[in-house]
């Protein structure tokens, strides 16, 4: 069935999107729930168990395989009560259309369904009719679960390694896989050959004669390459990955995986590209191996779907992205953490993104997983760091452990944000009798670090007023840049018809086009890294910056060519555009040549 809206709702922190499915899915609205945190996940279970009065029996941590069943009941629930909201919404009676007629009118206003309704609805018709109606054409939205790959720690009972089964990843694939959902796995934070080869153990990832899935694989990307070297490797287990989301690099919420310079436009463009070649390829590969399994191979060409999301704000841009590269759906994520009806942000922390202004929003390296993090300034939980370092005790007291994956002073693994791990390494820093403003840089470094797997999932403790003794107040929270032009708290109708170009949720009117903010970020990140390059300039860090620099300078080539050529599109701030992009060119030259004269200095 085709899908009722054109956007998605992304994965965002760990917390924020927790219970999303239940505010949206009834409306037809695709959303991502995250797996990290099975503490949290039983809370709410709990907690919506007693609010529907529902039956609940505890999963402790004394059960065997405690995670993986914490994730099946939590979602097993979750599906039943959307499934609930939304069969109530289309038992359609005087008193009860509100729901459905909410439905209508947040559809894109081209939709079929829509006008379907309003041709029903403008003659004289009976309850009954509308109800058949809608019982033969509304689709629920998809609930929607996201696994970050790399959190995968070993885990240990009694101080005795488990089997690779009972890490993370793997646990909390199996909550999924042992679920009622018919939806998608989305794999993020790339590649995880032992998840990927252990999915081949649940028949549920593989298709029918008709090619239809009970669960579907969806892979976020950031470029081609990564795209087919997984969408291979899957194949070559007999997996199918249904869905390529492809994620602006940083321009992003959450964790942003810098490519090596290639901007989101030219990537988008290269999947449009290659996209049918890339189905034929996998497809074969993957027929072949359903033969060598013994299993049904379907009789028909599987379809994929390609999807984008980072930074996109408006209907055109939206619209745009769709219709020029041939996309079947965008995500859009940061505007929706103002939206109460459709994320769960407690009510401080929903007050501070409203203000937020650019200045606000930076790429931070408090991720314990040591990969760049869009960061609110003065967030709580950055707050409460501040106080135990002040105090002479950094780091946290790491109540969760989902992200502790160091190894250099345990083989069990530390979190680099934990007070024992920023201890022993402060300890062997000052060992080593370094230069003042040296040891200060190391310091930083170290200290930096915040424990976001317990920051990212508080705000919805403290949104549904339940215990935070173990967790602690502070709150993490990731928007992308955004947020910024985004100052009012919206309702989901708010939101949905800014989408689609109904109303205009933007409060300023100096916000970027996507792709020019895309790149200001990117020259950003290139200038920092030439900076940090400068102390140990090496022949892979002048290989690294000239590939990086190379791939923007191609990238700034394709936009200029693109908004020189598109007719109709953007018309209103074409100039300023390819203004931007001309100042763009000019200080890519510049780092250019910076790296050049390193290079022959380095040489000499």
């Amino acid at each position: 069935m085709k899908k009722a809206h054109s956007f998605h709702i992304p994965v965002m922190g760990i917390g924020f999107t927790i219970d999303t499915p239940l505010k949206v899915a009834q409306y037809g609205m695709d959303s991502v729930i995250s797996l990290v945190d099975d503490i949290l996940l039983e809370k709410l279970r709990k907690m919506y168990s007693e609010k529907f009065k529902m039956p609940y029996s505890e999963i402790t941590d004394k059960i065997d395989d405690f995670r993986a069943k914490r994730i099946t009941s939590y979602l097993n629930l979750i599906s039943d009560l959307a499934d609930k909201k939304f069969e109530s919404l289309k038992q359609l009676t005087t008193e009860k259309s509100d729901d459905l007629l909410a439905y209508i009118n947040m559809l894109p206003d081209g939709s079929k369904l829509k006008s379907e309704f309003k041709k029903l609805t403008s003659k004289e018709f009976h309850f009954s009719d509308i109800k058949k109606w809608a019982n033969s054409n509304l689709s629920m939205g998809s609930i929607d679960v996201n696994i970050m790959t790399k959190v995968d720690k070993d885990n240990y009972k009694k101080n005795e390694k488990l089997p690779t089964e009972y890490n993370d990843a793997h646990a909390a694939l199996r909550g999924f896989a042992n679920s009622k959902l018919n939806s998608s796995v989305v794999l993020s934070a790339g590649m995880n050959p032992r998840l990927y080869t252990y999915m081949s153990q649940f028949n549920d990832f593989f298709p029918d004669e008709n090619g239809t899935f009970k669960k579907r694989i969806i892979l976020k990307v950031s470029d081609f390459r990564s795209a087919l070297i997984q969408g291979k490797f899957l194949a070559k287990k007999g997996l199918w990955v249904s869905e390529y989301r492809i994620e602006s690099g940083l321009n992003c919420g959450g964790h942003a995986f810098a490519t090596d310079g290639y901007l989101l436009g030219p990537v988008l463009a290269e999947f449009k590209e290659k996209r049918d070649a890339l189905k034929t390829d996998i497809q074969t590969l993957l027929n072949q191996e359903l033969k060598n399994q013994n299993r049904v191979v379907p009789n028909k060409a599987l379809p994929i779907q390609i999807t984008a999301q980072g930074g996109v704000g408006t209907k055109e841009e939206h619209e745009f992205l769709i219709d020029h590269y041939n996309l079947d759906s965008i995500g859009w994520g940061s505007p929706f953490l103002l939206v109460p009806e459709a994320t769960t942000v407690d009510d401080k922390t929903l007050q501070k993104l409203a203000k937020a202004k650019e200045e606000d929003l930076y790429l931070s390296d408090i991720s314990p997983l040591g990969v760049p993090f869009n960061n609110l300034k003065d967030n709580t939980k950055d707050a409460e760091k501040q106080v135990l370092i002040n105090k002479g005790r950094p780091g946290s007291s790491c109540p969760k452990k989902f992200v502790a994956l160091n190894k250099e002073f345990k083989e069990t693994g530390i979190c680099t944000a934990s007070r024992e791990y920023q201890y022993l390494k402060i300890k062997a820093l000052n060992e080593q009798q370094l230069d003042k403003e040296t040891h200060e840089k190391q310091y930083h470094k170290i200290i930096e670090k915040s424990c976001t797997c317990v920051g990212l999932g508080t705000s919805a403790l403290l949104k549904y007023n339940l215990d935070t003794k173990v967790e602690g107040e502070g709150v993490s929270i990731c928007p992308g840049p955004n947020m910024a032009y985004y100052s009012k708290v919206m309702s989901l109708k708010n939101i949905t018809d800014h989408i689609y170009g109904r109303a205009n949720m933007v409060t300023r009117n100096d916000r970027p086009n996507l792709f020019i903010k895309e790149l200001q970020i990117y020259i950003d990140f290139l200038k920092n890294k030439l900076e940090d390059a400068k102390v140990s300039f090496n022949k892979k860090e002048e290989k690294y910056l000239f590939t990086f620099t190379n791939n923007m300078k191609e990238g700034v080539l394709y936009y200029q060519n693109l908004f020189q050529n598109t007719k109709h599109v953007f018309e209103d701030f074409k100039s300023t555009v390819l203004n931007e992009l001309n100042q763009s060119e000019l200080a890519l030259n510049t780092i250019y040549s910076e790296i050049e004269t390193l290079a022959i200095k380095v040489k000499a």
